[in-house]
């Protein structure tokens, strides 16, 4: 293992300080225990937004926190669910009397610990839980993981928060993107969690791993290294049928990378999707290409789409000010 670190005990710690010194402009980071808020916070009435999970993600979720999205994160140790008492200070911290929206990816621990935070908060609150990775089936035992579609919830319904919808409104919101969003991932190398110190899985040359989660969980088969055009028509077949899209349906298309893979790769996967999806009369209105909902080393991406219509564009389309995402 190679990495650029002095002590694995205090990475996190580390890479935080430096977030925080470099977007102080943005946001302020919180050392005990650890959140990132937004700076720029002077509406009333606002429903105030927060997410987290892991770390090793970035620049999900720390780096998408600011003006239009989200209003606090919280990071855990790297693959590791943050604690209650993080959620806590954190929604305490930027809560006014327009309530609480927790943004949760469908893991374990961060269900759990979310849902103890809620407990303990005082004031109106709700929650979105996050289920956008179709690699798994939707009867699956702890049902579908929170991926890259995370992004595309914080980003819609945060635009909704800054316009002053209301709690029960901006939830509803999130549900209903979320049911109109799938993602599925491919990895070509496990990633290395440093306190591990080698790869999560072993994975040959010759081979990829389909359906991946972005935790270092293998994914749903290993199959021989294909053609890059083979490899995203196979992953966006999965999610065709998952949304049972259809000629002239518009859709917001998100090519994502792991964190090991050159961004010339994400726009050749970005245009052969573009390619398969054009092909079938669907119309792809909006598109980002980058590496946004990371893990860690890991060499793939993930494909994200998301039926959209004009509320949904509009939404999209409206300002937003964060250290990774902004027009």
């Amino acid at each position: 293992m190679k990495k650029l670190i002095n002590n694995i005990d205090s990475l996190l710690e580390d890479s935080l300080k430096g977030f925080a010194s470099v977007h102080r402009d943005i946001i302020s980071f919180n050392q005990q225990p650890y959140f990132v808020s937004r700076k720029v916070f002077e509406k009333k009435g606002k429903v105030a937004l927060i997410s987290g999970g892991g770390s090793g993600h970035e620049p999900l979720h720390t780096g998408l926190v600011g003006v239009g999205m989200l209003d606090a994160a919280c990071p855990g140790q790297i693959f590791t669910s943050p604690t209650p008492d993080q959620m806590l200070a954190a929604a305490t911290a930027v809560a006014n009397d327009a309530g609480v929206l927790f943004i949760v990816k469908n893991y374990a621990g961060d269900v759990m610990n979310f849902e103890i935070a809620a407990e303990m908060l005082d004031g109106e609150h709700a929650t979105i839980l996050v289920c956008d990775d179709v690699s798994l089936p939707a009867d699956h035992s702890t049902g579908r993981r929170g991926v890259a579609g995370t992004l595309i919830i914080e980003k819609i319904v945060g635009a909704a928060a800054e316009a002053g919808v209301n709690l029960a409104e901006c939830q509803a919101l999130g549900e209903r993107v979320n049911k109109l969003t799938a993602s599925i991932g491919v990895a070509l190398t496990s990633c290395t969690v440093p306190a591990l110190g080698k790869p999560t899985f072993d994975i040959a040359e010759n081979e990829v791993e389909m359906g991946v989660g972005i935790h270092g969980e293998r994914g749903r088969e290993t199959v021989a290294l294909k053609p890059a055009s083979e490899i995203i028509n196979e992953m966006a077949l999965v999610i065709e049928k998952e949304l049972a899209i259809e000629s002239g349906q518009k859709i917001l298309l998100h090519i994502n990378g792991f964190g090991g893979t050159p961004l010339m790769e994400l726009y050749a996967v970005y245009d052969l999707a573009e390619q398969f999806w054009v092909q079938r009369g669907v119309i792809v209105v909006r598109k980002l290409v980058g590496n946004y909902t990371t893990s860690l080393d890991m060499a793939g991406c993930s494909i994200t789409v998301t039926m959209m219509d004009e509320e949904l564009t509009q939404l999209w389309d409206a300002p937003v000010h964060t250290a990774n995402l902004r027009w």
